[in-house]
């Protein structure tokens, strides 16, 4: 593989064009993913954000959901913002009983944990790997990891959202190999250091 990874962003749903760019701004070449065969060429994949069961759904409808299950299995770096971080747990809380999951996370979230879309929010997080300055995040209709097993590193959390426990922490992103996840939306803002943490994922996957 080049310098210049090649990763697919799953285009059924969410912020393709945004994540596109991103990732093109963080040296990679991005190219949406719809069916098998474009799957096989790429060297990681982001899961958009979205509504997790649509997309559960329409990755059963377009014969992607076991070929892309095999690939994590068979270590595909993965990026799962919001609905992709749903569909990269082993288990999802509250969500509905046809939901399917991808896996590559030992983890189990809890969907629309944060509440409604008017309960969005932002908030300044300290991330692990990224140095420098806080990471802006963009919660919105966003879950958040209930249970992580023992080889799932915790990146980020969040307390003192309003109508949640002030004395909680709720971890809002997590990494597990070349899997990464976060509760919240990097690609709403203008910084691109979560998608270049992935791109650098990907190129030591290789």
């Amino acid at each position: 593989m080049s310098s210049e990874p090649v990763i697919g962003v799953l285009a059924m749903q969410g912020a393709v064009r945004e994540h596109v760019a991103m990732l093109a701004e963080a040296g990679a070449r991005a190219v949406p993913v719809r069916r098998a065969a474009e799957l096989s060429e790429v060297d990681g994949l982001v899961l958009p954000g979205g509504e997790s069961t649509t997309m559960s759904r329409l990755l059963e409808s377009f014969e992607l959901l076991e070929p892309l299950r095999a690939r994590i299995a068979e270590g595909l770096p993965a990026f799962g913002s919001c609905a992709g971080m749903i569909l990269l747990a082993r288990q999802t809380l509250d969500g509905r009983p046809d939901q399917q999951q991808l896996g590559g996370l030992d983890v189990v979230v809890r969907r629309n944990a944060f509440g409604r879309q008017v309960d969005s929010f932002e908030a300044d997080l300290d991330f692990t790997g990224i140095a420098d300055r806080p990471v802006h995040a963009v919660f919105i209709r966003a879950p958040w990891v209930e249970k992580a097993g023992d080889g799932v590193e915790v990146l980020a959390t969040v307390s003192g959202v309003p109508g949640v426990d002030e004395d909680t922490a709720r971890i809002v992103a997590v990494r597990q190999g070349a899997v990464l996840a976060t509760a919240f939306h990097p690609e709403l803002t203008p910084d691109v250091r979560v998608h270049r943490l992935f791109v650098d994922l990907v190129r030591k996957a290789a």
